[in-house]
Parts: structure tokens; C-alpha cells; sequence
């Protein structure tokens, strides 16, 4: 429980319902929720999935409903399910809820694409197992009866875009699995990967693989998203752009690099744009070297974005304000901003 809700408790001697209070959360959220959903997903259905997570992962009712609702969003916007076939999950990181999309939703996003084909296999002590790389690879694989996660030997995947004569493989041994996740995470033992060992394994050279694929927008992101659950980052999705952020530092980082984005610009370089968001995707633009940025172009304020917020007659100055909120930083404040939206949206849908 977070601090406020026991405030809240000690204050009035009730005890409210974890799951009740963030089923009521999630409704105000539905109208932004079903804007973002593609054609085979229903807003009812997402809420159902995102409300059986919360009730069935202790942990999750830990976590800050704001996250939960922005990783909810994220799995919306890439259009995969929530705990459905391995295809993403919620995952509590102390009070912070991440969306990390699974290797089937990965292999799902390439299916739909209709461009390529990708799969993945797990070779278990006494499977009979053969590869080869180079020219003319191929892997042979004949599953035994053992599905133990601790027996794992190898794990692999291989992708075919349409039309080529020879398809893409990436085959590693265990042992470099566990040496890639130690290496690069962040997190300790709150990382996915001590919860779902094969899930994780699979996904990592799915993802070596991917690169060699044709990308939908939606592929894209998914593999920005994975890329940085895998070393523990957050990442969430804002329109087109995956924005994420350090786990021990909350520093904005870049999706390409993975490297912390310097919130200051340096000695005698002009402030970036104020509606470029620097964590995200695109690029960053700057006025040019040697201009002066007037009170017009510098950043606004986290105070004046929620003026503007708050303020706002139409919806279009909402959107407006929406985007000037882009260039935050912080992720409290950032979460404070998508609030502050969703409150005022409402307000304007029910006509003030």
C-alpha cells in the first residue's frame, strides 16, 4: 500500500478494496484507453485483463496506480494482451508496474506485419539438438519428454522474411544467457527474468534475430520496450515514441544508445526544443547555434503545463498543452501531468 492510501486508512478507519479502487482508477482512464487500441482489442477487454493482473499479482497492489495505468497503456498501443498466451505481463518493479511484452508478442507483431516469420525453440537436457551458421544454416530440433526451466541447455530462434532463400538464426547456449542478463541488469533479483527463466532466455535471441526484420512501428517500439525491460529500465509509450528512463537514477535515457540523456545542455549550447521529448525516439531538435532562445522558445514549466492544463476550453487546447508536456523529464511529474489531462478531459467531455 502506498503512503497515501494508509494516510487515508489511519485518517477515516477504513479499509478499502486494493482491487475495487484500481477497477474505479482504470474506468476514468477507458476514453484514452480505446483511442489507443487497434481494431481487434475492446476497451472492456483490456480493463478485464488489467484488473484479473492486479487481483491475481500481489505485488502489482504495490505498485502506484498511475504506473500500472501507463504500462496498461503502453500494452495498448502495441496492441497485445495483457497475460494472455505469453503475450505481455505486468511487472511490479517495488512501486513501479512495467508492461514487458513477451516473446509471443513479439513473434505476434511480426506475424502481423505479413513480411516475415520468426519462432523461437528451448532445447532441454536430452533433446536431440543440431546447428549449424554460416551459408547454409539450418537447426534441427527434437523436443525429449523434460520442460524443466532449470534444464535448459540452449535456447534459439530463427526469422524468414518472405521471398529469402536462407532464414536468420541465433542460437545460445544457457550459461551466455545467464551472462548477458547479469551483465546488463540493473535490478538485482527483482528482475523478470528469476520469475520466468524460459520466457526471458526465449526472448533474448528472438531479439538479435529482429533485427534483421522488416519493423512495423508498433515491432519497433515493442523491441525499445524489451530492450530496456531487459536491463531493468523503465519504458513507456507516448503517442509514437518509446520514452525510457534509468531504474536507479530516473535520468531519461536513450532508447538507441541506452546511455543517460544529460537533462543540461552543455556550456554555450542552446536549450532543446521545448516540444521535443527528449527521452523518446525522435529527434531532438535545437534552435540554431548562436540564436537566443526568447521567452517563446525556452521550455515551459511544470507549473505553466498545468496552467495550461487546467486552463484549457477546447479539446485541441488540451492537445496543445498535452504536447508541450513532452519535454518533462521527471517521471513523478510526468505521471502528475497524465492525471491532471485525464481529469481535465473529462471535465470538457461532460461539458464543464
Amino acid at each position: 500500500m502506498n503512503t497515501n492510501a494508509a494516510l487515508r486508512e489511519a485518517a477515516t478507519g477504513e479499509k478499502k478494496n486494493p482491487v475495487v479502487a484500481f477497477s474505479n482508477f482504470l474506468e476514468r482512464y477507458k476514453p484514452q484507453i480505446a483511442l489507443a487500441l487497434p481494431k481487434h482489442l475492446t476497451v472492456d477487454r483490456v480493463a478485464r485483463l488489467a484488473v484479473t493482473a492486479f487481483s491475481t499479482t500481489p505485488k502489482l497492489q504495490e505498485c502506484t496506480a498511475k504506473s500500472i495505468i501507463a504500462s496498461v497503456m503502453t500494452s495498448a498501443v502495441l496492441g497485445l494482451e495483457i497475460g494472455v498466451d505469453g503475450q505481455g505481463f505486468l511487472v511490479p518493479y517495488g512501486e513501479i508496474c512495467q508492461f514487458v511484452p513477451g516473446w509471443k508478442g513479439l513473434v505476434d507483431l511480426v506475424t502481423r506485419s505479413g513480411r516475415a516469420t520468426v519462432w523461437t525453440g528451448a532445447v532441454f537436457e536430452g533433446d536431440e539438438f543440431d546447428y549449424a551458421l554460416g551459408d547454409s544454416p539450418f537447426v534441427r530440433h527434437r523436443p525429449g519428454v523434460e520442460d524443466d526451466p532449470d534444464k535448459l541447455t540452449h535456447v534459439y530462434a530463427i526469422g524468414r522474411v518472405n521471398g529469402s532463400h536462407f532464414p536468420v538464426i541465433e542460437v545460445w547456449r544457457i550459461e551466455k544467457i545467464r551472462r548477458h542478463r547479469d551483465k546488463y541488469n540493473k535490478v538485482g533479483a527483482k528482475h523478470y527474468s528469476f520469475r520466468d527463466w524460459e520466457m526471458y532466455a526465449r526472448k533474448i535471441p528472438l531479439l538479435q534475430v529482429l533485427k534483421y526484420m522488416p519493423k512495423s512501428i508498433e515491432l519497433q517500439n515493442a523491441i525499445a520496450i524489451s530492450n530496456a525491460a531487459d536491463v531493468g529500465d523503465r519504458a513507456y509509450i507516448d503517442g509514437d515514441f518509446v520514452n525510457v528512463f534509468d531504474a536507479e537514477t530516473g535520468a531519461a535515457v536513450d532508447p538507441g544508445s541506452g546511455k543517460a540523456i544529460d537533462p543540461q545542455p552543455a556550456a554555450n549550447e542552446p536549450a532543446a526544443d521545448p516540444a521535443a521529448s527528449t527521452s523518446s525516439t525522435r529527434p531532438r531538435g535545437r534552435p540554431r547555434k548562436g540564436s537566443h532562445a526568447s521567452a517563446r522558445e525556452r521550455a515551459p514549466t511544470y507549473a505553466e503545463i498545468a496552467e495550461a492544463i487546467k486552463s484549457a476550453k477546447t479539446l485541441d487546447a488540451l492537445n496543445e498543452a498535452a504536447d508541450l508536456a513532452r519535454g518533462i523529464r521527471d517521471a513523478t511529474q510526468r505521471e502528475e501531468i497524465a492525471e491532471l489531462l485525464s481529469i481535465r478531459a473529462d471535465e470538457l467531455g461532460k461539458g464543464d
